[in-house]
Parts: C-alpha cells; structure tokens; sequence
C-alpha cells in the first residue's frame, strides 16, 4: 500500500492505483461497471461472482474483467399488418383450395396455415347433385377471404365473364385474375391480362393479377388498375422455388402497391426467401396440397412466410469476400 492510502494493480493490462481495502465489488463499481454481467479473474484464478464482496483487492493485483459483447435486447415485433385495396390482413401467406383430397383436408391446412384468404376458382354448380358438399360447408365466408380467381382461362373474355359471375353470386369485387397462354406451361399471356385488367377496373373490380416475372409489365398493369402484383416464381404448381430473384426484387422496388409471389414455391425456404426479397406476401396451393403431410406443410409454411419477413424487416448483413471475426479482436484475454 502507498502513502496515499492507495495500491497499484493492473486491469485489462492496465495500470491503475486505486483506494485499498476496496473489494472486488466496490472495484467494479468505482469502475462504473454492473458486476451482474462481469466475470473477475484475479491472478489467474476466476472469482466467483457470490464473493466478490468478500475479495479485497491488493497491492500488485492482477485483474482481467471480461463481460459478453454483441446480442442485446430484442425490440418489440410490432404488428405488422398489410393491406390490399383498402382491406387489412395480419398474415401475409394466401392459400389455394385445390387438388385437396377432400374439403375437410383443405379446411385444416387453412387452418393451420393461419391464413386469411383463400382463392376460388369460379365453376359450374353441380345441378345433378345440388346437395353435394360444397367449400362454404367447410371453410366460413364469413370468416375467411374468398378470393374468386379465373383459373382454367385463356382469354380476356373468359376470365371477366367468369369474374362477372362470381361478383353477381357474391358480391366480390377483390378478385383474382389469370389469363393463360397455353396449358402446357400455365404462363401468362400478358396481351390479354392487360387488357382483362384495364377492362375489370373500369367496371370496378379490384384485380389482383398473375403475371410474368417482368418489372415492365407489372407497372403497365399498375398503370391500368392492377390493385396488388402477382408474379411467378416459377411454373405453376412445379415446385421449383424462385427463379430470377432479380427481377422479383426489381418488381418490389417499383411497385407502388403490394407485390405477392404467386406460383412455384415447392418448400418452406421457398416461401422464405419470397418474404426476405421484400414481397408482401405469398400464394401457393400445390406446395401444400400435395405435400405429404399437408397439414404440417401448412404450417411450415407459415412460419417460414413470418420468418422471412422478419428477416427482411431485420435487414441483412452485408456480404463479404473474407471471414470477420464474430468477436472483437480488442480486450482478448
């Protein structure tokens, strides 16, 4: 001990004099550091946090402080909510109601899916067997979005009478439309989408539309009333993931209104990596319909829809060419 009442002893390589008869606890605190998130190693030999009060620091001590850096605290995931054509929804993931083996099925995927809309297709009644069960029995109007699509149409005048009908039965103006080139292929002819578009939101329909993976294309069908963009991942009901993540990010980046990934998600990482591009949604049917287990695909996708919007809103990092140490070179022991 010095004349002055102090001692010396040497901190993270540093040398300090400070008051003796001090504990390791007052140390820490005189320091300005919380001792709840420190570990002490005193000559070597690592104090345990319950002594600490009783350690008196000495004359020629030898301290390493280390606490964790890095992590902190998770800020609140807010409510993230998106809205299409003045109609809010929570979840961001769309589900289709075909190629289910029966309508109790589909209701549970819907169900585990925590989807608010499912689309429709527009068909015939069955006047031969008017008590047939139908997909209202099982999945409540009332409670989920019906979204009437055009699939099966090959023409711009096939897919606005089909959507005028299903405005008259139900009274639905947000709709979804697809106008196909060729069956072999299920894409889109853009001629005729554009036209169907234009035609349906003078007539007041709110069209959400199928299209190529073309940012060109999905302005002019914003510019003539396209209420939401649908592009294609990749062939319907292929399952082969995203092809061209350029060009969808590109879409995203232009548009004004929401952008979904319609058709070709196969996996969860699929509808994943749909969300981190910065698309407001996902629609699939096949993916989940004939997974194995379409119950538990359903929720797959889900948590995979949430996950990449999370990680999108998150921000990811930059990439780099060579490793970055996770933890700070400076302060090693």
């Amino acid at each position: 001990m010095h004349t002055d009442g102090t001692v010396s002893i040497t901190v993270n390589g540093e040398h300090k004099r400070v008051t003796a008869g001090l504990n390791l606890l007052q140390l820490a605190e005189e320091l300005g550091l919380v001792p709840e998130k420190l570990a002490v190693e005193r000559n070597l030999e690592v104090v345990p946090r319950s002594t600490l009060g009783d350690v008196i620091v000495e004359d020629g001590d030898e301290l390493e402080i280390v606490h964790f850096v890095g992590g902190g605290d998770h800020g609140k995931v807010d409510d993230d909510s998106w809205s299409v054509a003045g109609k809010t929804f929570r979840s961001r993931l769309i589900v289709g109601t075909g190629k289910y083996k029966d309508f109790e099925q589909n209701a549970a995927a819907v169900a585990a899916s925590g989807a608010e809309i499912v689309t429709v297709a527009v068909r015939r009644v069955n006047v031969s067997d008017p008590n047939a069960p139908m997909l209202t029995d099982y999945i409540d109007p009332k409670k989920i979005t019906y979204l009437p699509n055009t699939a099966g149409c090959f023409d711009a005048e096939s897919a606005i009478r089909t959507l005028r009908l299903a405005r008259e039965a139900g009274g639905w103006e947000l709709v979804k439309l697809e106008v196909l080139g060729e069956a072999r292929t299920l894409y889109p002819d853009m001629v005729e989408t554009l036209r169907a578009t234009e035609i349906l939101a003078k007539e007041g329909f709110l069209p959400m539309v199928y299209c190529v993976d073309d940012p060109i294309a999905a302005k002019r069908l914003e510019d003539v009333g396209a209420v939401a963009i649908m592009p294609l991942g990749a062939p319907i009901g292929s399952g082969l993931g995203i092809q061209n993540q350029v060009t969808i990010r590109l879409i995203v980046e232009g548009a004004k209104v929401p952008v979904l990934v319609d058709a070709g998600v196969g996996s969860a990482s699929d509808a994943a990596v749909a969300m981190e591009l910065g698309c407001d949604g996902v629609l699939m049917n096949t993916a989940i319909a004939e997974a194995k287990d379409p119950i538990l695909m359903a929720a797959a996708m889900k948590a995979a829809v949430e996950a990449g919007r999370l990680s999108y809103r998150a921000g990811r990092m930059g990439k780099r060419r060579y490793a970055d140490p996770s933890s700070p070179l400076a302060g090693l022991i």
